[in-house]
């Protein structure tokens, strides 16, 4: 039997990518989608109900669905509150979360099936595990960089996958992100601290997402850079994400690396 996918914001770039996706694989079914009443008659030629109310949609779905969501955080939040009320599974592509919403999201991943990934990319999920060791193996005398670039439509900064890939080098360091980040310099500030991970943002064009992350230490450099090609890499981790969080149980928030 193929699995009923929801998506939110199927009008959006990844919204439409994720469609056109389900809609070629027997393995789905497109159930139906979520978007705003200005955006429906672009979404008219679609095999599933359009609806402005993801709860319409799991009333008659109920548990089987998994609904996929790359839409914004305070939506992805009333979302998981509603999968959460229906017993479905949630993916979520969301990124600029705070902590308090993160926090609310493993709340109720321990009453409904919840996976939250800044990133679906395998590229940048072995990175998380890669750049770490190579922190480590490099030592403090080694000063870390990340520049992050994206299209010009960006709502959010630095990315998801920036503060994420942030977190994992901090954390082999023994720091905290938020305590050690900076992701703006402009005129006189001295000397650049020892104990700091500088983020910064490029913004521009139709870019997908370049992250490049610099280890700079005496008298040699070392860049590692992730380039996204296009947004069906997303699209295909949200239903990979999908098809294994279908056989798992509540009881925490659940993220790619999960599935490695």
């Amino acid at each position: 039997m193929s699995m009923p996918i929801i998506v939110m914001g199927a009008n959006g770039r990844m919204g439409r990518t994720i469609c056109t996706l389900v809609q070629e694989d027997p393995a789905y079914t497109l159930a139906g989608v979520v978007e705003r009443s200005e955006f429906a008659a672009a979404l008219a030629s679609l095999p599933c109900p359009v609806t402005q109310d993801v709860e319409d949609l799991l009333q008659s779905v109920g548990s089987k669905a998994v609904v996929i969501d790359f839409s914004a955080p305070e939506v992805s939040l009333a979302t998981a509150r509603s999968v959460a009320k229906f017993g479905a599974a949630h993916v979520i592509g969301t990124t600029g979360l705070s902590n308090e919403q993160k926090q609310e999201l493993a709340q109720l991943a321990g009453t409904c099936r919840i996976f939250w990934a800044p990133n679906m990319s395998i590229g940048v999920n072995v990175l998380l595990k890669v750049l770490p060791e190579l922190t480590r193996a490099l030592g403090d005398k080694y000063d870390i960089e990340m520049v992050e670039l994206h299209h010009n439509r960006k709502k959010d900064s630095p990315s998801g996958t920036a503060l994420r890939l942030g977190e994992c080098l901090a954390e082999a360091r023994g720091w905290e992100l938020d305590e050690v980040r900076c992701s703006a310099r402009d005129g006189i500030i001295g000397e650049r601290p020892k104990v700091q991970i500088g983020i910064q943002a490029i913004r521009g064009g139709d870019v997908v997402g370049v992250h490049t992350v610099y280890f700079m230490g005496p008298g040699e450099r070392i860049e590692v850079t992730h380039q996204a090609h296009s947004r069906e890499t997303f699209a295909q981790g949200a239903l990979r994400a999908a098809r294994w969080l279908a056989g798992q149980q509540p009881g925490r928030l659940y993220g790619m690396q999960d599935i490695f």
